[in-house]
């Protein structure tokens, strides 16, 4: 199932356990929060709204509430000695979709347990532990300092001297 809302002026296509961020919105981390401006909702059957659809909302768990790159915006007037720098860090919060709700149903307050993942098993016929120091350390020069690069050709030689420049002699 899948839903289409919007807010800050954006319209977001989201399914349950997406992550996404979006323009500042009210909430600290682990709190949920719910978008009712819902424009579609698909699964099996679609549902478009005639704007919004009755009865529907998205509620999401607030992850982080985080700033953006810096931004810098830099105008100059040429021949005018002027010149203006400014920079601005966009602020986001970053949200994670618990459910997608219809017919008016109310979101549950807490968000709901994340399952765990299984750690990826090593392959045994590899082991750091036991493997000997030559295989699980990077070669090293002579000298104990890391190997370098082999060194380059000499540039090639000209064989005809380039004609003098300047003033012709007679």
């Amino acid at each position: 199932m899948f839903a289409v809302f919007k807010t800050g002026g954006k319209q977001y296509r989201v399914a349950a356990e997406d992550v996404l961020k979006v323009d500042k919105v009210k909430g600290e981390p682990g709190e949920i929060v719910e978008f009712g401006e819902v424009l579609v909702i698909g699964g099996d059957g679609v549902t478009l709204g005639a704007p919004m659809v009755a009865g529907a909302t998205v509620a999401a768990e607030v992850l982080d509430q985080a700033r953006g790159p810096k931004i810098i915006a830099f105008k100059k007037r040429r021949r005018k000695n002027s010149r203006r720098k400014r920079g601005h860090r966009q602020e986001f919060t970053l949200l994670r979709i618990t459910e997608i709700l219809t017919d008016g149903k109310k979101a549950s307050k807490t968000a709901p347990p994340r399952p765990k993942r299984a750690p990826v098993p090593k392959p045994e016929s590899f082991d750091t532990d036991t493997a000997p120091e030559a295989v699980t350390k990077k070669p090293r020069g002579a000298t104990g300092k890391k190997a370098s690069k082999p060194k380059s050709k000499a540039p090639a030689r000209k064989t005809k001297s380039a004609p003098a420049k300047g003033k012709k002699k007679k």
